[in-house]
């Protein structure tokens, strides 16, 4: 190279000839990390949006205390004989002493590596597949970035929750099966995921996914080795404090009645946030053109397109698959994207730009976690003036609970104000307890649902969210409750005629 050559050489490409390969390997994942984990640190706030985190917390709490993982509800007074089958006993627990001893900002921490974990996982697919830095630098990001839905809070796909933990295995499982050397770690895995989260069986999934595509391309012996890998993962959930009764927990959330009021059970159009969802819905129609544009491409592998699909069609019909869709999906993506990019642009030596940007990227997410570190907490649907009264004045009282609220009521009282219900739903509570309390969650007010469900469970205070003033009026106006309490988003109804009500005024 003559003097001219190397005067007139980019400052990029200068600084990339005195770095070493494996640091400009590394680069594109320093990137697509960094400034994806910056993204979940600025929405670190969001993260604890879970209703159900609560309740989580709690649990971890007693399981610690008693080393042991409790078989009945010990909060509510309308469990019965009702067996609790907590599937997220091990999640629980490791969040619970998490949480003591590192507070609210080591639980998000631990999420976002979550979410790092998975970033580097597609990105490692997909330059495996032969994309370009570039098309795989999109693709990530924007998979990355749409598949948390923080715009449908709470019904979140990267939160402190044991969600999170189904999506990463989701992950891990595809880039083994993908791999085709190592399927032998994946009862091992199954043994974990399998006490973190009752999504363990989404693992089945994957491995039936990958089956299929082995019958399809006539691999047989690859097919027997997925086989046996996933009677593996079948025996490996026998490895937990429940037994087989998992399965029967796993059932009383997927095809039960109960789905059909929860939002995240609900179809994507339900789900739907303007203007929040459009860049979801764009990336969406994306995929669907490309791939019908190159349907026949044989660079794009079987197995990602039928994840990307199968998840695409779950996802529009319940919302919590969308998620799944746009992990997916990514390769592909990439695939297409590397194709319609120009040569120029596909072929050209990006590591040492993507290095330098990583780096101020990595630079930045301290000084932007502890610019959100001080507001981390609970969303503040039960402040803590609101528990304090709770448990000063409702102690032991059968209050009559919103389902979303139900979780921090818990966390706040650990018991002493027990709940009615809350987003354990059938795992925790009998079915005719949930149907009995389904009748009340509408807007427009069922008179004699409402008669029924206070006089059966023999109520002695509601705490309801404050807006719902059609309630208010029923309530106090027709039935001659007392407005006892109110905190900025929930209301406390007293029954008069218990005694308690002009006690609780004179208090």
């Amino acid at each position: 190279m003559d003097q001219h050559q190397v005067w007139h050489e980019p400052a990029f490409d200068k600084a990339a000839n005195a770095i070493s390969p494996f640091l400009l390997r590394s680069g594109i994942y320093l990137f697509l990390i960094s400034f994806i984990c910056l993204f979940y640190v600025l929405n670190a706030p969001l993260l604890l949006g879970h209703y159900d985190l609560g309740w989580h917390l709690a649990a971890g709490d007693i399981i610690r205390e008693r080393n042991a993982i409790p078989l009945h509800d010990p909060w509510s007074f309308t469990h019965g004989d009702k067996p609790w089958l907590n599937l997220s006993w091990l999640w629980d627990a490791l969040a619970s002493a998490t949480f003591q001893y590192a507070g609210f900002g080591s639980l998000v921490l631990l999420t976002v590596a979550c979410g790092a974990a998975i970033v580097g996982i597609l990105t490692a697919i997909s330059l495996g597949y032969g994309a370009s830095a570039i098309a795989v630098c999109v693709s990530v990001f924007l998979a990355c970035l749409l598949y948390p839905a923080y715009e449908a809070s709470p019904n979140m796909y990267l939160a402190v929750s044991p969600n999170t933990c189904t999506m990463l295995f989701c992950v891990v499982f595809y880039r083994e099966c993908l791999r085709r050397t190592r399927w032998f770690v994946l009862p091992v895995l199954m043994v974990l995921w399998a006490n973190l989260h009752g999504g363990f069986l989404l693992g089945f999934f994957v491995i039936g996914v990958f089956c299929g595509g082995a019958v399809l391309r006539g691999a047989w012996a690859e097919l027997r080795i997925l086989a046996f890998a996933g009677i593996g993962c079948l025996a490996a959930t026998s490895i937990n404090p429940l037994g087989w009764n998992i399965y029967a927990g796993a059932a009383a959330t997927m095809g039960h009645f109960v789905q059909g009021n929860i939002g995240e059970w609900l179809s994507y159009y339900h789900n739907m946030e303007m203007p929040g969802s459009i860049p979801g819905i764009l990336y969406m129609l994306a995929f669907v053109a490309l791939e019908l544009r190159y349907r026949n491409s044989r660079p794009i592998p079987l197995e990602p397109r039928l994840m990307s699909w199968l998840f695409l069609i779950l996802g529009l019909y319940q919302f919590r698959y969308i998620a799944f869709f746009f992990i997916f999906s990514t390769a592909p993506m990439a695939l297409h994207l590397s194709r319609l990019l120009p040569e120029r642009l596909t072929g050209r030596d990006v590591r040492g730009a993507l290095l330098a940007a990583g780096i101020v990227g990595l630079g930045t997410l301290p000084m932007a976690y502890l610019n959100v570190a001080p507001a981390l907490a609970l969303p503040p649907m039960l402040s803590s003036e609101d528990a304090g009264y709770l448990r000063k004045h409702l102690a032991g009282r059968r209050v009559l609970n919103n389902w979303n609220v139900g979780g921090y009521l818990i966390f706040a009282t650990h018991g002493t104000v027990p709940p009615f219900v809350d987003g354990r739903a059938a795992t925790a509570y009998p079915d005719d307890l949930l149907r009995d309390y389904f009748k009340l969650v509408s807007w427009e007010i069922d008179e004699a649902a409402w008669d029924m469900v206070l006089d059966k469970y023999r109520i002695d205070a509601v705490l309801w969210v404050k807006a719902h003033e059609q309630l208010r009026r029923f309530l106090v106006e027709r039935r001659g409750w007392r407005e006892q309490y109110t905190g900025a988003y929930e209301t406390v109804y007293v029954r008069p005629q218990s005694g308690f009500a002009g006690e609780a005024k004179r208090q």
